[in-house]
């Protein structure tokens, strides 16, 4: 006998998990399907040498009492939970350039993050201050960023550009560079994304900056366990290959690789949206909407080793590093050449368990793009469908792991004397395990002339069909989970989520 389910939710990606447990918190029948081995998309992690590594959370903003992620996380009932670490308050990021031997901090709480940098840039201030007033401002107007209130967007801030707007603020070259330094965060484009994308992004980590101890997959797997507190159904190895419609046009079911047909009232994608466009069928869709979709330009994918480290022989820091060869680089870092790579990286640590002022790993990403590695884009390989992709991408990767370990022996000396073992990750690894079309990080190019183009409703044309995740709208844990309630929204009605949000507050 057939299951029916009031909502589907394929993907368990952040999205997938904060959508479906709003919906069972509802006590709405929900199910979650997920292809891989491991639940949580970008909030994976994986073991190695009994150390733990994340894949793609590397710190969290936005989660001290009264802040936005804070009530969402507490809405959704994992908060208390979380076993978190707060990052250095008078330096969380800290940027370098070349040979300047100065690493310029971002500090936590605004007034202290005009402080610590006013320490380098006695002059800039005032521009400093002006420059956090406007981030502010900027994510007041967008949905839900204050958790309740606005629900549509200020067009006129959607084409705001980031390079104009940071050279408005200040005309002091390198104070441009530092504000512009953790760009990494939304793919290193300062020059035609929008200012909104930089404003979400660094706004919440002023406000709060924390680490997640053991890792981010902490965070879906707290969320799996409430949905199954809430009576949710979750599979994994269950890849759906295909939608059922009837002879009504009508979306009913999905069907998976093992031959299982799912049936729901609603479905939700929280895949890569060129994915679920494949699931849909082209014929279905509108030429209009899927030109645009496909001329989108996917962000740039990394390349990522992980260092574990000899036992203390590597003093511990509590922040991220971004490091540039130039201070030119970060208005498009993540375009580089091979001869020079890594020309920028993000450098972060992870203590030990029993020397805490000594690392026991360190994670090194720089930006790769998936062109690098097409020699093996046929082959793919995970936990659940294991496959060697042979001695040459093995050889590369190794190249790849010396340039990057070169390059990080600048920022810390001796360092390749420390290192115990080396593992690396490329474009393909994201492209198989978190299923970004050719691997990329963020989903999809955004661009200040254009800001609607890449923006699509939760709501799609089909009735029951809805969207969710990293490609709808925004990216990171914050973009992310807000998206899920907006998509929760439309399902529900937007007085129903606001009214059990503002309970919260």
């Amino acid at each position: 006998m057939k299951k029916e389910y009031d909502i589907l939710v394929i993907g368990s990606g952040l999205g997938g998990l904060v959508s479906a447990l709003i919906l069972a918190k509802e006590g709405l029948k929900v199910c979650v399907l997920e292809k891989n081995n491991q639940y949580g998309g970008n909030l994976q992690t994986f073991s190695r040498d009994k150390l733990v590594f994340d894949t793609g959370v590397h710190y969290l903003g936005g989660l001290s009492k009264g802040q936005n992620l804070n009530t969402f996380f507490s809405y959704l009932e994992i908060m208390d939970d979380l076993d978190l670490q707060r990052m250095d308050e008078d330096g969380y990021d800290r940027i370098s350039f070349g040979e300047d031997a100065i690493d310029y901090p971002h500090a936590q709480g605004y007034q202290n993050f005009v402080e610590q940098l006013s320490v380098y840039f006695p002059d800039e201030r005032e521009n400093l201050e002006n420059y956090c007033e406007e981030i502010q401002y900027v994510c007041s107007q967008f949905p839900r960023y204050n958790v309740v209130g606005k629900d549509n967007y200020n067009e006129e801030i959607l084409h705001l550009n980031t390079r104009r707007f940071i050279e408005s603020v200040t005309s002091d070259k390198k104070l441009q560079s530092v504000l512009l330094g953790s760009n990494f965060l939304y793919a290193g484009d300062s020059e035609n994304v929008p200012f909104y994308v930089h404003a979400l992004t660094v706004n919440s980590y002023i406000q709060s900056a924390y680490k997640c101890i053991k890792g981010g997959s902490q965070i879906s797997k707290l969320l799996i366990r409430k949905l199954r507190q809430y009576g949710a159904d979750i599979h994994k190895h269950a890849e759906v290959t295909g939608f059922i419609f009837d002879d009504n046009n009508v979306l009913t079911s999905v069907k998976t690789a093992s031959g299982k047909e799912y049936t729901a009232k609603k479905i939700i994608s929280n895949i890569e949206i060129r994915s679920t466009i494949k699931l849909i069928g082209e014929e279905r869709l509108k030429k209009s909407f899927l030109n645009r979709v496909l001329s989108w330009e996917p962000v740039s994918s990394c390349f990522s080793v992980y260092l574990v480290l000899k036992p203390n022989t590597i003093p511990n820091f509590n922040y991220n590093v971004y490091h540039y060869s130039s201070e030119e680089l970060v208005w498009s870092a993540f375009r580089y050449r091979k001869e020079t790579w890594p020309e920028t990286y993000m450098l972060s640590s992870s203590p030990s368990r029993h020397y805490p002022e000594f690392a026991e790993s360190l994670t090194a990403i720089s930006y790769m793009d998936f062109d690098e590695v097409k020699d093996w884009e046929n082959t793919f390989n995970t936990v659940a469908d294991d496959h060697e992709r042979g001695e040459m991408y093995e050889r590369f990767k190794l190249a790849k792991a010396e340039q990057m370990l070169d390059a990080l022996e600048k920022k810390i000396p001796n360092l390749t004397h420390a290192v115990k073992k080396i593992y690396t990750s490329s474009p393909l690894s994201y492209r198989d395990y978190i299923g970004s079309f050719e691997g990329n990080m963020y989903g999809y190019m955004k661009n200040s002339e254009n800001p609607l183009k890449t923006m699509v409703s939760p709501r799609t044309k089909i009735d029951n069909l809805f969207l969710t995740g990293q490609s709808v709208n925004m990216h990171g844990i914050l973009g992310v989970t807000i998206g899920a309630f907006n998509t929760c929204s439309e399902i529900l009605g937007k007085e129903t989520i606001d009214r059990h949000l503002n309970q919260m507050m």
